[in-house]
């Protein structure tokens, strides 16, 4: 068999199976917002008559909306407290060279690596130890432990095709290190603070063990899911928050790829 057969074939076997590993992963989710509409509380085939009684009596739970923006509360606070700490952090590693930076690296790594039970275990005891009372704090507290790390290896692919040349001629000019900071280097950055500020947003508002560990009366909104997926009647209105969170990611995603377009646009008018 020629060789451009073959990559013919493998060609169409990555297609295939690109095209079946999407299937397998996003089929089920938009089972979501079929049954979302269904007209009962057992979820099967056939389907009965189409309703928004569910879709109502979300918007009405004051217990899920509580939970609802108890989670907006920490998610936002923690994407920029993170995002914060993840770019000064990135501009450490990619505009100095000091000892001890690939341990220092190993180590933001480390609370993506134990494991989440071990992680909420350990913050447990110590904010016990330490007497902190449980609350939305130690949640976002632990939550910016975790998503630190996904801030700073965003902004760290911003900034390593960063040319530092741009600040230098802004510093030769006259302008001060702060000045150069909001002038050159905020607005290059743009699509990778952006893309931080959602990663991190996503990464706490779904987080859902260290919550469970660290939180006192008040509940975010995956503990509440849980709480409520033990009440077969609840399920319907669960299915129905799914298909909005579902809705308002695809929002975040499409408004974050517009982003990062609008990111690399000025580079390609450059070069052309």
């Amino acid at each position: 068999m020629k060789t451009g057969a073959k990559s013919r074939i493998g060609l169409r076997g990555l297609t295939l199976y690109g095209i079946l590993y999407l299937v397998f992963l996003y089929v089920p989710v938009l089972f979501l917002p079929l049954f979302s509409f269904n007209d009962s509380l057992h979820i099967a085939f056939p389907l009965k008559t189409f309703t928004v009684k569910w879709y109502e009596q979300m918007f009405a739970n004051q217990e899920l909306l509580r939970a609802f923006f108890n989670s907006v509360k920490v998610a936002a606070s923690v994407s920029v407290v993170s995002t914060v700490l993840g770019i000064l952090a990135a501009r450490a590693f990619t505009r100095y060279r000091f000892p001890g930076r690939r341990p220092a690296l190993g180590l933001l790594v480390l609370p993506l690596v134990v494991p989440g039970i071990i992680l909420g275990i350990a913050l447990l005891i110590m904010s016990k130890w330490a007497g902190f009372q449980l609350s939305l704090i130690t949640i976002a507290a632990a939550h910016v432990l975790i998503a630190t790390p996904f801030a700073t290896f965003v902004m760290i692919s911003r900034l390593e095709g960063f040319d530092p040349n741009l600040e230098e001629a802004s510093r030769d000019l006259g302008e001060s290190g702060w000045t150069t900071f909001w002038r050159v280097t905020f607005p290059l950055a743009l699509p990778g603070i952006v893309a931080s500020l959602l990663l991190t947003f996503i990464e706490s508002f779904d987080e859902f063990i260290l919550a469970f560990f660290l939180s006192g009366d008040e509940a975010t909104l995956p503990l509440y899911i849980w709480s409520q997926l033990r009440f077969p009647r609840n399920l319907p209105v669960v299915l129905a928050l799914g298909a909005c969170i579902l809705l308002a990611s695809i929002i975040i995603v499409a408004f974050a790829e517009w982003m990062r377009r609008q990111g690399v646009s000025p580079a390609r008018n450059t070069k052309k």
